[in-house]
Protein backbone atom coordinates (compact mmCIF):
# COMPACT_ATOMS: atom_id res chain seq x y z
CA UNK A 1 0.00 0.00 0.00
CA UNK A 2 1.05 4.35 -0.58
CA UNK A 3 2.01 5.35 2.81
CA UNK A 4 1.46 8.53 4.72
CA UNK A 5 4.77 8.66 6.32
CA UNK A 6 7.34 6.16 6.59
CA UNK A 7 8.74 5.33 9.98
CA UNK A 8 12.30 3.52 9.92
CA UNK A 9 13.38 0.88 12.78
CA UNK A 10 11.02 -1.33 14.76
CA UNK A 11 12.52 -1.05 18.46
CA UNK A 12 9.93 0.49 21.18
CA UNK A 13 9.62 4.14 20.01
CA UNK A 14 9.75 2.96 16.26
CA UNK A 15 6.41 0.20 17.48
CA UNK A 16 4.62 3.14 19.35
CA UNK A 17 5.31 5.87 16.86
CA UNK A 18 3.91 3.42 13.94
CA UNK A 19 0.67 2.63 15.99
CA UNK A 20 0.00 5.63 17.01
CA UNK A 21 0.15 7.04 13.79
CA UNK A 22 -2.20 4.16 11.98
CA UNK A 23 -4.64 4.73 15.00
CA UNK A 24 -4.73 8.01 14.26
CA UNK A 25 -6.11 7.13 10.60
CA UNK A 26 -2.53 7.61 8.43
CA UNK A 27 -1.44 5.08 6.60
CA UNK A 28 2.33 3.91 8.13
CA UNK A 29 5.23 1.87 6.30
CA UNK A 30 7.41 0.80 8.97
CA UNK A 31 10.42 -0.52 7.74
CA UNK A 32 12.99 -2.53 9.97
CA UNK A 33 16.35 -4.39 9.45
CA UNK A 34 16.16 -7.12 11.44
CA UNK A 35 14.91 -10.07 9.47
CA UNK A 36 17.05 -9.36 6.46
CA UNK A 37 20.41 -8.35 8.48
CA UNK A 38 20.74 -8.78 12.25
CA UNK A 39 22.59 -6.98 14.85
CA UNK A 40 25.26 -8.02 17.37
CA UNK A 41 22.51 -7.66 20.31
CA UNK A 42 19.52 -8.53 19.18
CA UNK A 43 18.43 -12.40 18.89
CA UNK A 44 15.00 -12.19 17.52
CA UNK A 45 13.59 -10.53 14.76
CA UNK A 46 10.28 -9.54 16.95
CA UNK A 47 9.52 -5.80 17.31
CA UNK A 48 10.38 -3.91 20.98
CA UNK A 49 12.74 -6.56 21.62
CA UNK A 50 14.12 -5.95 24.93
CA UNK A 51 18.09 -6.87 24.73
CA UNK A 52 19.56 -5.87 28.47
CA UNK A 53 17.15 -5.58 30.99
CA UNK A 54 13.62 -7.30 31.43
CA UNK A 55 12.18 -4.31 33.69
CA UNK A 56 10.88 -0.72 32.76
CA UNK A 57 12.46 0.13 36.72
CA UNK A 58 9.89 2.06 39.03
CA UNK A 59 6.05 1.87 38.34
CA UNK A 60 5.76 4.24 41.57
CA UNK A 61 3.48 6.67 39.67
CA UNK A 62 3.56 9.17 43.25
CA UNK A 63 7.14 9.42 44.02
CA UNK A 64 9.55 8.29 40.99
CA UNK A 65 9.83 9.98 37.52
CA UNK A 66 9.78 6.87 35.80
CA UNK A 67 6.65 5.57 37.30
CA UNK A 68 5.14 8.70 36.77
CA UNK A 69 6.01 8.69 32.99
CA UNK A 70 4.20 5.22 32.67
CA UNK A 71 1.66 6.33 33.97
CA UNK A 72 1.26 9.77 31.64
CA UNK A 73 1.15 7.17 28.51
CA UNK A 74 -0.93 5.04 29.55
CA UNK A 75 -3.37 8.43 29.51
CA UNK A 76 -2.22 8.25 25.69
CA UNK A 77 -2.99 5.01 25.12
CA UNK A 78 0.86 3.74 24.41
CA UNK A 79 1.01 0.30 22.88
CA UNK A 80 4.03 -0.08 24.56
CA UNK A 81 2.62 0.26 28.08
CA UNK A 82 -0.53 -2.20 27.36
CA UNK A 83 1.62 -4.79 26.08
CA UNK A 84 4.09 -4.17 29.37
CA UNK A 85 0.99 -4.60 31.55
CA UNK A 86 -0.75 -7.36 29.76
CA UNK A 87 3.06 -9.54 30.40
CA UNK A 88 3.84 -8.16 33.51
CA UNK A 89 6.32 -10.24 36.05
CA UNK A 90 6.44 -10.00 39.53
CA UNK A 91 8.80 -7.52 40.63
CA UNK A 92 7.99 -5.40 43.54
CA UNK A 93 6.67 -1.86 42.48
CA UNK A 94 8.66 -2.59 39.72
CA UNK A 95 7.33 -3.03 36.08
CA UNK A 96 8.93 -6.16 34.87
CA UNK A 97 7.69 -8.19 31.66
CA UNK A 98 7.92 -11.63 29.98
CA UNK A 99 10.25 -10.20 27.20
CA UNK A 100 9.33 -12.81 24.83
CA UNK A 101 5.54 -12.39 25.55
CA UNK A 102 5.68 -8.56 25.85
CA UNK A 103 7.75 -8.64 22.01
CA UNK A 104 5.42 -11.09 20.50
CA UNK A 105 2.64 -8.96 21.85
CA UNK A 106 3.79 -5.71 19.85
CA UNK A 107 4.82 -7.42 17.42
CA UNK A 108 1.41 -8.81 16.47
CA UNK A 109 -0.60 -5.52 17.50
CA UNK A 110 2.06 -3.92 14.88
CA UNK A 111 2.07 -6.18 12.11
CA UNK A 112 -2.20 -7.15 12.52
CA UNK A 113 -3.07 -2.96 11.82
CA UNK A 114 -4.72 -2.36 8.85
CA UNK A 115 -3.15 1.00 8.25
CA UNK A 116 0.67 -0.62 8.84
CA UNK A 117 2.89 -2.36 6.39
CA UNK A 118 5.56 -3.96 7.85
CA UNK A 119 8.75 -4.09 5.72
CA UNK A 120 11.55 -6.29 6.35
CA UNK A 121 14.61 -3.78 4.71
CA UNK A 122 17.18 -1.87 5.47
CA UNK A 123 16.94 1.67 4.34
CA UNK A 124 20.22 3.58 3.88
CA UNK A 125 19.39 7.03 3.38
CA UNK A 126 16.92 9.64 4.80
CA UNK A 127 13.58 9.77 3.17
CA UNK A 128 12.58 12.57 0.95
CA UNK A 129 8.86 12.15 2.27
CA UNK A 130 7.30 12.68 5.90
CA UNK A 131 9.28 10.01 8.22
CA UNK A 132 10.36 9.14 11.39
CA UNK A 133 13.69 7.66 12.36
CA UNK A 134 13.84 5.48 15.07
CA UNK A 135 16.91 3.31 14.53
CA UNK A 136 18.23 3.35 18.40
CA UNK A 137 22.04 2.89 19.07
CA UNK A 138 22.71 0.35 16.72
CA UNK A 139 21.70 2.72 13.83
CA UNK A 140 23.17 1.16 10.19
CA UNK A 141 26.44 2.30 8.96
CA UNK A 142 24.94 3.70 5.92
CA UNK A 143 21.86 5.45 7.20
CA UNK A 144 24.21 6.84 9.74
CA UNK A 145 26.25 8.14 7.12
CA UNK A 146 23.43 9.92 5.48
CA UNK A 147 22.63 11.60 8.75
CA UNK A 148 26.16 12.72 8.77
CA UNK A 149 25.75 13.67 5.37
CA UNK A 150 22.44 16.30 7.06
CA UNK A 151 23.63 17.27 9.89
CA UNK A 152 27.52 17.05 9.74
CA UNK A 153 30.15 14.92 11.06
CA UNK A 154 30.23 16.35 14.82
CA UNK A 155 26.67 15.78 15.60
CA UNK A 156 26.34 12.26 15.68
CA UNK A 157 27.97 10.39 18.76
CA UNK A 158 28.85 6.34 18.37
CA UNK A 159 29.44 5.82 22.00
CA UNK A 160 28.03 7.54 25.06
CA UNK A 161 30.97 8.49 27.56
CA UNK A 162 28.54 9.34 30.52
CA UNK A 163 29.78 11.65 34.10
CA UNK A 164 27.58 11.25 36.90
CA UNK A 165 25.31 14.18 37.23
CA UNK A 166 23.81 15.00 40.58
CA UNK A 167 20.67 17.18 41.90
CA UNK A 168 22.32 20.80 43.01
CA UNK A 169 20.05 20.51 46.16
CA UNK A 170 22.11 17.40 47.08
CA UNK A 171 25.39 19.29 47.01
CA UNK A 172 27.03 20.77 50.71
CA UNK A 173 27.51 24.22 49.84
CA UNK A 174 28.74 25.05 52.78
CA UNK A 175 32.18 22.43 51.82
CA UNK A 176 32.15 23.57 48.20
CA UNK A 177 32.15 26.90 46.22
CA UNK A 178 31.06 28.79 42.95
CA UNK A 179 34.02 29.67 40.84
CA UNK A 180 35.39 29.56 37.39
CA UNK A 181 39.27 28.82 37.01
CA UNK A 182 41.21 31.87 37.23
CA UNK A 183 37.80 33.33 38.17
CA UNK A 184 37.22 33.31 33.97
CA UNK A 185 33.53 34.05 32.46
CA UNK A 186 31.51 35.28 34.93
CA UNK A 187 33.92 33.51 37.29
CA UNK A 188 31.30 31.37 38.93
CA UNK A 189 30.55 28.42 36.36
CA UNK A 190 31.83 26.08 38.52
CA UNK A 191 30.51 24.20 41.69
CA UNK A 192 34.23 23.12 43.55
CA UNK A 193 34.62 20.18 45.56
CA UNK A 194 38.18 20.36 47.62
CA UNK A 195 40.41 17.31 48.51
CA UNK A 196 43.20 17.76 50.67
CA UNK A 197 46.41 14.89 50.10
CA UNK A 198 45.05 12.23 52.21
CA UNK A 199 41.12 12.12 50.64
CA UNK A 200 42.71 11.86 47.43
CA UNK A 201 44.72 9.28 47.78
CA UNK A 202 42.05 7.27 49.45
CA UNK A 203 39.44 8.76 46.15
CA UNK A 204 42.65 6.90 44.22
CA UNK A 205 42.50 4.11 45.95
CA UNK A 206 39.27 3.48 46.11
CA UNK A 207 38.84 4.23 41.80
CA UNK A 208 41.64 1.32 40.85
CA UNK A 209 40.04 -1.37 43.63
CA UNK A 210 36.06 -0.23 42.62
CA UNK A 211 34.45 -3.47 40.72
CA UNK A 212 34.10 -2.14 37.11
CA UNK A 213 31.64 -3.49 34.39
CA UNK A 214 33.24 -5.34 31.11
CA UNK A 215 31.83 -4.39 27.87
CA UNK A 216 29.45 -6.53 26.24
CA UNK A 217 30.74 -8.64 23.31
CA UNK A 218 29.56 -6.56 20.49
CA UNK A 219 30.96 -3.22 22.47
CA UNK A 220 34.00 -4.53 22.76
CA UNK A 221 35.78 -2.98 19.84
CA UNK A 222 34.61 0.95 21.21
CA UNK A 223 37.80 3.10 21.56
CA UNK A 224 38.76 4.70 24.04
CA UNK A 225 39.75 8.88 23.10
CA UNK A 226 41.30 10.89 25.73
CA UNK A 227 38.24 13.28 25.33
CA UNK A 228 36.18 10.24 27.16
CA UNK A 229 38.95 7.96 29.19
CA UNK A 230 37.59 6.94 31.73
CA UNK A 231 38.45 7.88 35.61
CA UNK A 232 39.62 4.54 36.55
CA UNK A 233 42.07 4.45 33.54
CA UNK A 234 43.45 7.50 34.26
CA UNK A 235 44.00 6.99 37.70
CA UNK A 236 45.91 3.51 36.42
CA UNK A 237 48.38 5.23 34.90
CA UNK A 238 49.90 7.10 37.50
CA UNK A 239 48.67 8.23 41.15
CA UNK A 240 48.86 12.41 40.33
CA UNK A 241 47.46 11.69 36.56
CA UNK A 242 43.77 13.04 37.99
CA UNK A 243 45.42 16.02 39.85
CA UNK A 244 46.87 17.13 36.42
CA UNK A 245 44.12 16.35 34.98
CA UNK A 246 40.23 17.09 35.90
CA UNK A 247 40.87 17.00 39.38
CA UNK A 248 43.77 19.96 39.12
CA UNK A 249 43.05 22.92 41.42
CA UNK A 250 44.91 25.31 39.84
CA UNK A 251 43.35 29.00 39.89
CA UNK A 252 40.64 27.77 42.47
CA UNK A 253 40.95 29.78 45.79
CA UNK A 254 39.48 27.61 48.77
CA UNK A 255 37.41 30.08 50.24
CA UNK A 256 37.71 28.48 53.61
CA UNK A 257 41.66 28.56 53.40
CA UNK A 258 42.08 30.95 50.71
CA UNK A 259 44.43 28.49 48.72
CA UNK A 260 44.55 25.78 45.95
CA UNK A 261 43.29 22.27 47.86
CA UNK A 262 45.22 19.77 46.87
CA UNK A 263 43.09 18.16 44.07
CA UNK A 264 39.45 19.95 43.23
CA UNK A 265 35.76 17.81 41.83
CA UNK A 266 34.58 20.36 39.56
CA UNK A 267 30.72 20.53 38.33
CA UNK A 268 29.04 22.02 35.43
CA UNK A 269 25.98 23.39 35.25
CA UNK A 270 23.70 20.63 32.74
CA UNK A 271 20.78 22.07 32.18
CA UNK A 272 19.02 25.27 31.71
CA UNK A 273 17.03 25.44 34.75
CA UNK A 274 20.67 24.83 36.83
CA UNK A 275 19.06 21.66 38.77
CA UNK A 276 21.25 19.35 38.05
CA UNK A 277 24.78 19.43 37.37
CA UNK A 278 27.60 16.63 35.86
CA UNK A 279 30.62 15.90 37.51
CA UNK A 280 33.22 16.82 35.37
CA UNK A 281 35.93 14.08 33.16
CA UNK A 282 34.35 11.74 35.45
CA UNK A 283 33.15 9.03 32.93
CA UNK A 284 33.44 5.46 34.02
CA UNK A 285 32.97 2.03 33.83
CA UNK A 286 32.70 1.73 37.84
CA UNK A 287 29.26 -0.51 38.39
CA UNK A 288 26.73 1.84 39.87
CA UNK A 289 26.79 0.84 43.61
CA UNK A 290 30.50 1.00 43.32
CA UNK A 291 30.05 4.74 42.07
CA UNK A 292 27.43 6.10 44.71
CA UNK A 293 30.23 4.84 47.45
CA UNK A 294 33.09 6.16 45.89
CA UNK A 295 31.52 9.56 44.67
CA UNK A 296 30.23 9.81 47.80
CA UNK A 297 33.08 10.15 49.81
CA UNK A 298 34.16 12.87 47.95
CA UNK A 299 34.04 16.46 50.12
CA UNK A 300 31.00 18.40 49.76
CA UNK A 301 29.53 15.38 47.88
CA UNK A 302 28.06 13.32 51.02
CA UNK A 303 24.33 13.33 50.49
CA UNK A 304 24.57 13.52 46.78
CA UNK A 305 21.62 12.26 44.62
CA UNK A 306 22.34 11.28 41.66
CA UNK A 307 19.86 12.07 38.90
CA UNK A 308 22.34 9.55 36.22
CA UNK A 309 25.51 7.89 37.28
CA UNK A 310 28.42 7.39 34.87
CA UNK A 311 28.87 5.01 31.98
CA UNK A 312 30.84 4.43 28.63
CA UNK A 313 29.16 1.98 25.97
CA UNK A 314 28.59 2.14 22.35
CA UNK A 315 26.06 4.12 21.19
CA UNK A 316 24.16 6.44 18.11
CA UNK A 317 22.53 9.51 19.44
CA UNK A 318 22.31 12.35 17.31
CA UNK A 319 22.98 16.07 19.32
CA UNK A 320 19.20 16.79 19.59
CA UNK A 321 19.35 19.81 21.68
CA UNK A 322 21.30 21.50 18.51
CA UNK A 323 19.40 19.87 15.54
CA UNK A 324 15.80 19.14 16.66
CA UNK A 325 12.93 22.22 16.75
CA UNK A 326 10.51 21.40 19.76
CA UNK A 327 8.48 19.04 17.58
CA UNK A 328 11.17 16.58 17.23
CA UNK A 329 11.63 17.62 13.61
CA UNK A 330 15.32 17.87 11.80
CA UNK A 331 15.79 21.83 11.63
CA UNK A 332 17.97 21.14 8.03
CA UNK A 333 14.80 18.81 6.88
CA UNK A 334 12.20 19.48 8.68
CA UNK A 335 10.10 16.19 7.09
CA UNK A 336 11.84 14.30 8.81
CA UNK A 337 11.28 13.77 12.76
CA UNK A 338 13.36 11.73 15.19
CA UNK A 339 12.16 9.10 18.23
CA UNK A 340 13.84 7.01 20.53
CA UNK A 341 17.42 6.42 21.59
CA UNK A 342 18.97 8.15 18.98
CA UNK A 343 17.50 11.46 20.22
CA UNK A 344 19.75 11.10 23.34
CA UNK A 345 17.11 9.79 25.99
CA UNK A 346 18.41 7.00 27.50
CA UNK A 347 16.05 3.66 28.96
CA UNK A 348 13.04 1.60 27.25
CA UNK A 349 10.04 4.10 28.65
CA UNK A 350 12.06 6.42 27.47
CA UNK A 351 12.36 5.64 24.62
CA UNK A 352 8.40 5.32 23.73
CA UNK A 353 7.51 8.49 25.45
CA UNK A 354 9.32 10.03 22.63
CA UNK A 355 8.52 7.65 19.84
CA UNK A 356 4.88 8.72 21.08
CA UNK A 357 5.67 12.27 21.02
CA UNK A 358 7.33 11.93 17.46
CA UNK A 359 4.30 9.93 16.59
CA UNK A 360 1.48 12.54 17.72
CA UNK A 361 3.43 15.57 16.49
CA UNK A 362 3.54 14.01 12.84
CA UNK A 363 -0.17 13.10 13.06
CA UNK A 364 -1.38 16.46 13.48
CA UNK A 365 1.01 17.77 11.18
CA UNK A 366 -0.62 14.93 8.49
CA UNK A 367 -3.89 16.22 9.10
CA UNK A 368 -3.18 20.03 8.70
CA UNK A 369 -3.16 20.77 12.65
CA UNK A 370 -0.81 21.68 15.19
CA UNK A 371 -0.37 20.25 18.82
CA UNK A 372 1.27 22.55 21.92
CA UNK A 373 3.68 20.25 23.55
CA UNK A 374 3.24 18.80 26.78
CA UNK A 375 3.93 21.19 29.69
CA UNK A 376 7.47 20.84 30.92
CA UNK A 377 5.98 19.76 34.35
CA UNK A 378 4.96 16.82 33.29
CA UNK A 379 7.19 14.03 32.76
CA UNK A 380 6.82 13.67 29.24
CA UNK A 381 7.09 17.60 28.87
CA UNK A 382 10.18 17.06 30.81
CA UNK A 383 12.46 14.69 28.69
CA UNK A 384 10.87 16.64 25.27
CA UNK A 385 12.22 19.86 26.51
CA UNK A 386 15.23 18.49 27.89
CA UNK A 387 16.35 16.76 24.32
CA UNK A 388 14.91 19.46 22.15
CA UNK A 389 16.96 22.92 23.84
CA UNK A 390 16.75 22.43 27.73
CA UNK A 391 20.10 20.00 28.10
CA UNK A 392 23.65 22.25 27.21
CA UNK A 393 23.97 21.11 23.77
CA UNK A 394 28.49 21.12 24.17
CA UNK A 395 27.86 18.65 26.47
CA UNK A 396 24.41 16.72 25.72
CA UNK A 397 24.69 13.28 26.54
CA UNK A 398 21.76 10.37 26.98
CA UNK A 399 19.53 11.12 30.14
CA UNK A 400 16.64 9.05 31.71
CA UNK A 401 13.73 10.79 33.12
CA UNK A 402 13.74 12.53 36.71
CA UNK A 403 12.70 15.30 38.54
CA UNK A 404 15.82 17.35 37.72
CA UNK A 405 14.47 17.89 34.49
CA UNK A 406 11.12 19.45 35.61
CA UNK A 407 11.43 23.21 36.60
CA UNK A 408 11.82 23.38 40.33
CA UNK A 409 9.03 23.61 42.83
CA UNK A 410 8.45 27.14 44.64
CA UNK A 411 7.34 27.96 48.02
CA UNK A 412 8.24 24.64 49.57
CA UNK A 413 10.97 25.71 51.96
CA UNK A 414 12.58 22.66 53.99
CA UNK A 415 9.76 20.04 53.04
CA UNK A 416 11.17 16.82 53.14
CA UNK A 417 12.57 14.74 49.60
CA UNK A 418 9.84 12.30 49.66
CA UNK A 419 6.92 14.59 50.14
CA UNK A 420 8.88 17.30 47.33
CA UNK A 421 8.63 13.86 44.99
CA UNK A 422 4.79 13.87 45.97
CA UNK A 423 4.52 17.54 44.95
CA UNK A 424 6.05 16.98 41.50
CA UNK A 425 3.76 14.21 40.90
CA UNK A 426 0.77 15.84 41.78
CA UNK A 427 1.33 18.99 39.90
CA UNK A 428 2.45 16.68 37.18
CA UNK A 429 -0.87 15.00 36.75
CA UNK A 430 -3.06 18.58 37.11
CA UNK A 431 -0.61 19.95 34.49
CA UNK A 432 -1.14 16.88 31.86
CA UNK A 433 -5.06 17.27 32.56
CA UNK A 434 -5.06 20.34 31.72
CA UNK A 435 -3.36 19.69 28.44
CA UNK A 436 -5.31 16.23 27.49
CA UNK A 437 -8.52 18.63 27.87
CA UNK A 438 -7.22 21.29 25.78
CA UNK A 439 -6.14 19.07 22.91
CA UNK A 440 -9.53 17.12 22.69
Amino acid sequence: MTHDIHIIGGGLAGSEAAWQIAEAGFRVRLSEMRGVEGTPAHKTDDLAELVCSNSFRSDDADSNAVGLLHAELRQMGSLIMACADKHRVPAGSALAVDRDGFSGAVTQAVASHERIELVRERVDALPRGPAIIATGPLTAASLAQSILAETGEKELAFFDALAPIVHRDTIDMDVAWFQSRWNKGDGKDYINCPMNKDEYLAFIDALLAGEKTAFKEWEADTPYFDGCMPIEVMAERGRDTLRFGPMKPVGLDDPRTGRWPYAVVQLRQDNALGTLWNIVGFQTKLKHAEQVRIFRAIPGLEKAEFARLGGLHRNTFINSPRLLDGELRLKSAPNVRFAGQITGCEGYIESAAVGLLASRFAAAELAGKTMPPPPVETALGALLGHITGGAEAETFQPMNVNFGLMPPLTGIGRTKKADRKLLYTARAREKLAGWLEAAA
